[in-house]
């Protein structure tokens, strides 16, 4: 929430009221991944070291709050800009870190779930988000002699409830968020952590040693030399151009002709529709064991939603088209399943993997500060441009990806040879 709710004071004079102008908007929501770029990598390399990573996300989300409850007292464009940058360079620690954390106690058929779970999390947010954004743009407008979003001069209740809403979460996650297996844990029994961590030795091939910074710090220039981690920072960069109308989902949804509080409420079905779908495809994925498929497919989806959005200004279809799993979820249910993929290429070093992830969500993020100028408002209100470059932008993700396939399934036809050759016994095989 705390990363949307611009889009959401937008439809209540936001721009006007800071005096921005042409794509000023835009770049007020790519700043904030500008922050994601430069935080990401070193987080996570700081997080595989540490003993509790459930206080250092704490912290970090408390942060962030705090930052976010500052942004209701913005007096102006450039006020707010620097504040969103911040935002996004504290939030950043949060997702690669929780990522990372998941592949520490799940195994590689267990993890599609548990990822599209986490994800669940953004879902959640659009949903119940643009929900509390109405109700806060509808009801709050003038307590207290403020306005909903900003007042003259104090308070803003749109960023402050929303960014206490998160310090509440944050200060509780304290003790919510486990802790790596190897971590002494008081929610474990000894012999279940012992569980937890012999369960999870079968998928790590180097053993790390906690004590030595320089064999920690090798898996990073191993990451920063594997062209597979580019190869997929590049399809996750395009795929996040695709996924760009979730920073203008309440504008989307404005262009049928409704009120505000109206749109904001509209936003809320397509977003918990889409998570439902959501488990069905991760579970399955974990089943069978494939993951290009469950990415390609939902991907295939999005296209189709978004060649019916841009189709017709018909009310009805429109909303369809914003209901309907295509544009809602799909391209998110395929961002899911690509992370758990990464995890499970980059799965037999802890510290590559942790650097991986990283490496990869940040080069994907900056596809996120270009795709945001995708949708100027003088494309407006048909936006047929903006959902032409996302269909071009899903079209070549799934080109790079099945490529990325193809040179693991040689990967595996190659170890399955050698070991026919040499009388070994089966060994790793990289996920499909």
């Amino acid at each position: 929430m705390d990363r949307s709710n611009v889009a959401a004071a937008r439809l209540r004079g936001f721009e006007e009221d800071l005096g921005m102008t042409g794509n000023q908007f835009n770049s007020l929501v790519s700043i904030l991944y500008v922050g994601y770029l430069l935080t990401q990598t070193p987080s996570n390399m700081i997080l595989h070291r540490m003993k509790r990573p459930s206080f250092y996300l704490s912290s970090c989300m408390i942060t962030w709050a705090v930052i976010t409850m500052c942004m209701s007292a913005v007096q102006t464009y450039h006020a707010a800009l620097v504040l969103r940058f911040f935002i996004g360079f504290v939030e950043a620690t949060f997702f690669p870190g929780a990522v990372f954390l998941l592949s520490q106690w799940y195994k590689q058929d267990e993890l599609g779930l548990r990822t599209s779970l986490l994800f669940c999390g953004l879902s959640v947010s659009n949903a119940f988000g643009a929900l509390i954004a109405s109700g806060i743009l509808a009801s709050l407008d003038g307590a207290l002699g403020f306005t909903a979003w900003r007042s003259e001069p104090k308070s803003a209740w749109l960023f402050f409830v929303e960014g206490a809403l998160t310090l509440v979460v944050a200060v509780s996650a304290i003790w919510i968020l486990p802790d790596f297996p190897s971590t002494p844990s008081v929610w474990l029994l000894p012999d279940e952590q012992i569980l937890a961590k012999k369960r999870m030795e079968g998928e790590v091939a180097v053993i790390e040693h906690e004590d030595k910074p320089e064999e920690n710090f090798t898996g990073l220039a191993e990451a920063l030399m594997d062209w597979r981690v580019w190869w997929l920072g590049v399809a996750l960069h395009l795929m996040n151009y695709s996924m760009s109308y979730i920073n203008f989902f309440p504008t989307l949804s404005a262009t049928m002709g409704y009120d505000a509080t109206t749109s904001l409420l509209l936003c809320a079905p397509p977003w918990i529709f889409g998570a439902a779908t959501s488990f069905v495809v991760a579970r399955h994925s974990d089943v069978t064991s494939d993951r290009f498929w469950h990415i390609a497919g939902p991907l295939l989806v999005g296209i189709a939603g978004f060649i019916l959005a841009s189709s017709t200004m018909n009310t009805a279809v429109r909303y369809l088209s914003l209901c309907d799993p295509s544009l809602s979820r799909s391209n998110m249910v395929a961002y899911a399943v690509s992370l758990t993929w990464i995890m499970n290429t980059f799965s037999q070093s802890q510290s590559k993997r942790a650097a991986a992830i990283a490496i990869i969500n940040s080069v994907a993020a900056s596809g996120i500060i270009i795709a945001s100028y995708f949708w100027p408002s003088s494309w407006g209100p048909s936006y047929v441009n903006s959902y032409l470059m996302c269909t071009l932008t899903s079209v070549a993700s799934i080109a790079m990806l099945w490529v990325f396939r193809v040179h693991l399934s040689r990967c595996n036809e190659a170890a399955e040879v050698e070991e026919i050759v040499l009388g070994l016994p089966k060994g790793f095989r990289y996920v499909l």
